[in-house]
This record gives C-alpha cells, structure tokens and sequence, in this order.
C-alpha cells in the first residue's frame, strides 16, 4: 500500500539563509557518518537543466549503511545487499528525491520538497488532488524537540539544546514553546515522502520504518541547520558549492571511490581549508 506523509518543519530563518544551512548541513553530516567502510559514495554532481524543474544541481549517492539497518529486514536480506541508491534534482525551492534499493525492485522511495516563508501553515503546497490530500498525512516537525525513538539513536543526536542555545552571531534563539508563531525571519520545509514496498509479508512494515527514520532523519538534520548557524552564517552560495565540491572528494576517498563534480570558482584556500576541518 503508498503510504503518503508531508513533513512540515518550521526554521527560524530565511529561504536564502535555509539553502546555504542545508547544504553545509548536508556535507557535515556526511562527513560524520562515512569511515572507509560505510558512509556515503557520491556518484555525481552537476548543474541540470529540464523541462520539469529548470535550473538547478543534480546529484547521484548511494549510502553504505549496514550498520543501521533493522535486524529484523536482514532475515529477509544480507545487510551488505540493502544499498540505497539516491537521485536528487536541487531547483531550490523546489527539490525532489527518488531512493531505491536494488534488492527490492519495487521498493520505491521519494521526497518532493517545497520551501516558503511561512510558518508551516500552508495546507496544500504540493498541488495534491482530493483522492491524494484524503490519504495524506501531515507531521509538523518541532526542530526543538527532544523526542528520541530506535532512529534516532541509528542516526545520531547532537547534544544541543535548542531550547536554551543562541547564536553568537545573529543573536538567534533559544527556541521556546510557540518559537514558530514568534520569531523572524521563518520559513517551512513541506517535505512529501511517497514511500511504496509492495512486498507480502513485511511491505507495510518496511513503509512504517522507513517513515519513521525519515521523521528522525528530519528532525536530528534540521536540528543541527540551526545549531551550526554560526559555522555557516554569511557563507555565499559560490563558496558553498566550492565547499561542497571538496566535500565530496573526501568522501570517496575515504570509501576508495572517484566521484564525478562539476568544476566551480571557489574559495581561497585557507578558508576553504579551514571550513573543510569544520565538516570533518
């Protein structure tokens, strides 16, 4: 059975303060998580062009996560077998995600992404039909929560609280009870997850978990947009996508892969360097 879910979380900044936020959180993140045995392996990185989304970067993964996989899924498979392979087109603010995992042919994963200022009450962004919108379900994500469930302990938590942080450099925060009605500059991610594992036996199961590590993966990335924003506050997107370039040669080398990146003007090397150590 589809399983339709739209994540909605509230961020206390700007559409164009978000982007530079999710890419540095993105490749710090990643940096984290990949050793020369499990991680992430960038296939490709590149500006694309199409009728659909115009302008914008494509981007080609496949995640080594053994070691996160639920044991009960390595009955019906070998965890070295369960890669999952993603495609992403970045036209922010508009952004899609197709993941699929080769064992499971039918298995099918995506993630369509609308970014805007608001608050998170926006009620149909996506353009869903009534048929869709009767069997969506809507999740408002708290980035200042502290809720922890089995994926969340996979994924990882950071120790901030956002309850009681505040940036050093734009004076940001803490985020207090109501924080997403009170505070300026905002903007929500509507994040819509169509997660399909046609499978008897444990389809609806395998839907069900990978709902929930989205939910995990959401709130502990989005956490940490916030409580890095003095890390990346006032970094330009040239600088980033620079950043990001060197990001991803650290990551196959560290898993012994060659990745394929678009080659950009960037930093100077000394900053480049110095934010590079951030990631690591």
């Amino acid at each position: 059975m589809v399983q339709l879910r739209e994540f909605r979380i509230v961020m206390p900044m700007s559409l164009d303060e978000y982007q530079v936020a999710q890419m540095y959180m993105v490749m710090k993140m990643q940096q984290q998580s990949t050793s020369n045995n499990e991680g992430v392996e960038v296939l490709e990185n590149r500006p694309f062009k199409d009728d659909v989304f115009g302008k914008g970067q494509y981007t080609s993964k496949v995640y080594h996560l053994q070691s996160k996989i639920p044991t009960w899924l390595t009955t019906f498979a070998p965890a070295d077998a369960l890669l999952m392979q993603e495609e992403a087109w970045n036209a922010y603010p508009r952004c899609k995600t197709v993941i699929k995992c080769p064992y499971f042919e039918r298995f099918n994963l995506s993630i369509e992404t609308i970014h805007k200022a608001d608050n998170g009450n926006s009620e149909n962004v996506h353009g869903l039909s009534k048929e869709q919108l009767a069997t969506r379900e809507v999740v408002i994500i708290d980035i200042a929560s502290t809720v922890t469930d089995y994926w969340s302990y996979a994924i990882g938590t950071s120790p901030v609280d956002l309850s009681k942080f505040k940036s050093s450099r734009t004076n940001r925060g803490p985020l207090l009870e109501g924080w997403q009605d009170l505070c300026e500059p905002v903007m929500t991610a509507y994040k819509l997850v169509t997660v399909d594992a046609p499978y008897w036996g444990f389809g609806y199961r395998l839907e069900q978990a990978l709902l929930s590590a989205e939910r995990a993966l959401f709130l502990e990335s989005h956490r940490n947009c916030f409580a890095w924003i003095d890390d990346w506050y006032g970094m330009t997107m040239e600088q980033i996508r620079e950043l990001e370039k060197q990001s991803d040669s650290s990551l196959n080398e560290k898993l012994g892969k060659v990745a394929s990146v678009d080659d950009t003007q960037g930093l100077d090397l000394n900053d480049s360097d110095k934010n590079m150590k951030q990631l690591s």
